[in-house]
C-alpha cells in the first residue's frame, strides 16, 4: 500500500468513494456530508492545494483524506471542554473509505501516515471534528489514542464534536 498526495488522476476515484459515504450517511440518518458537500469542485481544490492524499492499494484508491497544516478557523472557540494542547496542528478532514474495503483497518493506517507526516513537519498535534453519530469514526478516533476535547460549530452552525492527539 501507498500513502500519496492526491493526483488530478484520482478526482473521480476519490468523488467515487464520498459518494459512498455520502450514501452511507444519508441510509443511517446520519446528516454529514448531504446538500453536495463534498463535491467535485472542493476535491479538484484539495488536489490543487496538495491537501489531498490517498492510500493506494494494487494502484487503486481505497481511501481519501485532506490534511491541512494552517488551523481551521472552526476551532477558534471550543465549547464544553478545551483541546489538549496549545501546539501548531494538523487538521484531518473529509477522511473515506472504500465500501468494498471496510472493516480491514486501512483508516488507522491513514493516520499512521498522517502522524508520521506531522512529526517529519515537526507539528506534534492533530485535530479533528466529526459528527456526534458518525460512530465508525469515532471509534477510530478512540482505537488511534485522539482523546474528545469539546463541542465545535462549522460555519452553518451545524455542531460536531472535536478531538485532538498529540504526538
Amino acid at each position: 500500500m501507498k500513502f500519496i498526495r492526491a493526483t488530478e488522476e484520482n478526482a473521480s476515484s476519490i468523488i467515487n468513494i464520498i459518494k459512498q459515504a455520502q450514501d452511507y450517511f444519508k441510509k443511517n440518518k446520519i446528516n454529514q456530508w448531504q446538500d453536495n458537500y463534498p463535491n467535485f469542485k472542493i476535491v479538484k481544490n484539495d488536489i490543487i492545494n496538495k491537501n489531498g492524499y490517498v492510500l493506494l492499494k494494487d494502484n487503486s484508491v481505497v481511501c481519501t483524506v485532506v490534511v491541512t497544516f494552517d488551523g481551521d478557523k472552526n476551532y477558534k472557540c471550543i465549547y464544553n471542554g478545551k483541546w489538549a494542547s496549545n501546539n501548531k496542528y494538523a487538521v484531518i478532514h473529509r477522511m473515506a473509505i472504500d465500501c468494498n474495503c471496510k472493516g480491514i483497518g486501512l483508516s488507522s493506517v491513514i493516520v499512521k501516515n498522517i502522524e508520521k507526516i506531522c512529526l517529519d513537519k515537526g507539528i506534534h498535534s492533530i485535530r479533528v471534528d466529526t459528527h456526534k453519530e458518525n460512530l465508525s469514526m469515532k471509534r477510530l478516533l478512540q482505537k488511534n489514542g485522539f482523546q474528545y476535547c469539546g463541542i465545535i460549530y462549522l460555519e452553518d452552525k451545524s455542531e460536531r464534536i472535536a478531538f485532538e492527539k498529540t504526538l
